[in-house]
């Protein structure tokens, strides 16, 4: 089904969504909970540690591609549940699938900011 809402309207309704997905995703999984609060705590630490806005940018890209993956990941496991709590292989592929997706993400984030870290302190 269309969206009724056009233009300007459906900017703001999309807006309400996503602050709706935002919430549930604080509420329902622990990990999302946990992640935003690493990056809001190594968001500060993003200005320190670049020293030109694109490294900045960088270091705060790599935190909010953590969260982007975890936020689809648990959107994969919310539909996957949704169908049924029976095991089926192809369920488990795609739990699996997303898990993989969130690790990558994170592996990302911890060579860029191992990068940025080692630069810093040992002076490469």
């Amino acid at each position: 089904m269309k969206s009724p809402h056009t233009g300007l309207s459906r900017i703001w309704y999309a807006l309400g969504y996503s602050w709706k997905g935002f919430q549930a995703s604080w509420q329902h999984e622990a990990a999302f909970r946990q992640e935003l609060v690493l990056c809001l705590l190594l968001l500060p630490v993003a200005f320190w540690l670049g020293q030109t806005v694109l490294e900045v940018v960088l270091l705060i890209a790599v935190l909010l591609l953590v969260l982007i993956v975890e936020l689809l990941n648990s959107a994969i496991e919310s539909v996957v549940d949704r169908t049924g709590d029976e095991y089926h292989e192809l369920s488990g592929r795609a739990k699996d699938q997303g898990s993989a997706a969130v690790l990558l993400a994170l592996v990302v984030a911890i060579l860029v900011w191992g990068s940025f870290i080692y630069t810093k302190w040992i002076g490469v």
